[in-house]
């Protein structure tokens, strides 16, 4: 891992200590890919919080059946039926956001796939994996982005994401060379990154050039999403617009993307983003990547 990366990494612990109560039931909260997993653990965490979330999946009967599970839980919140790889989709979602409540004040982008089984490594849906990792989530945010309140409690975007995506997996000097510039990396070097990724795909060449090698489609579509959260911290940090940018990292979770394997449990996790997602304004950072370690309440490496 680069110096550069490092200091922007932050380990949380699984134990999670309470937070000064700054949000009230107006405080609206947006979680996307919310109808199973760590998705549906975070809005019923947000819910038991108070917060107004909406749950949103692409299958209007598995988000509506989540809806109503959490309902039987004693939690109301709401759905929006929502395909973050589809552009009408976000287009529609957003209208209908809009008009049911005007205005957001945490995102959550967790919605994402990857087709691999555990211990595989296939790319022959690279062009799905970047489409609905990287590109859904950035199309949805910059579509929300006008609706973020913008008051003293600070706007906040928290991005799910994966180590798998880290610089210290990328090979090929030219491109972490390009990564690491992050006061000079655009949209485009990314977009440009991504394209030359699904040509070595189509061409049969991704194995050679320095591409991740565990999970490589998930991961590049994952290293493309963690440099785009730094480019949109750096627009915002010390905006009037206040909106804070960061990732998070949950680990190896007991999920179906992991056959239900791993070390935590979704709903360890969701406390865990949870806290994140609600930390007081004046201990909100930006451009940071959280992940789940064994450390003392928080331990940055900053």
């Amino acid at each position: 891992m680069s110096n550069k990366e490092d200091a922007n990494t932050i380990v949380v612990s699984p134990i999670c200590h309470p937070i000064s109560r700054w949000w009230s039931k107006e405080t609206v909260a947006i979680v996307t890919g919310a109808n199973k997993g760590i998705g549906f653990a975070l809005v019923r965490r947000l819910a038991e919080l108070g917060l107004t979330v909406v749950l949103t999946a692409r299958d209007t009967g598995r988000g509506l059946a989540a809806v109503e599970a959490l309902k039987n839980e004693g939690f109301h919140v709401h759905f929006g039926c929502l395909d973050i790889s589809n552009q009408n989709s976000i287009e529609k979602f957003v209208t209908w956001f809009q008009q049911a409540f005007g205005v957001v004040d945490i995102l959550i982008n967790n919605a994402a796939v990857s087709f691999n089984e555990l211990y595989g490594n296939s790319v022959e849906q690279a062009e799905t994996v970047v489409q609905t990792n990287f590109y859904g989530p950035k199309m949805l945010t910059e579509a929300l982005l006008p609706l973020f309140r913008r008051e003293s409690t600070a706007a906040r975007i928290l991005n799910i994401s994966s180590r798998l995506g880290l610089l210290n997996k990328l090979k090929n000097p030219k491109l972490k060379a390009m990564l690491l510039d992050e006061e000079n990396l655009s949209e485009s070097q990314i977009e440009e990154m991504l394209n030359l990724f699904l040509k070595d795909v189509k061409n049969g060449t991704w194995k050679s050039n320095g591409w991740p090698q565990i999970w490589t489609d998930y991961a590049v579509s994952k290293l493309a999403l963690n440099s785009y959260s730094k480019i949109l911290a750096r627009r915002y940090k010390g905006n009037e617009e206040q909106i804070s940018v960061n990732c998070f990292c949950p680990g190896f979770t007991q999920t179906s993307m992991t056959g239900g394997k791993g070390l935590h449990t979704a709903d360890t996790v969701a406390a865990i983003g949870a806290r994140l997602a609600l930390l007081p304004v004046d201990e909100l950072p930006t451009g940071k990547f959280f992940v789940i370690g064994s450390s003392n309440p928080i331990y940055s490496k900053l």
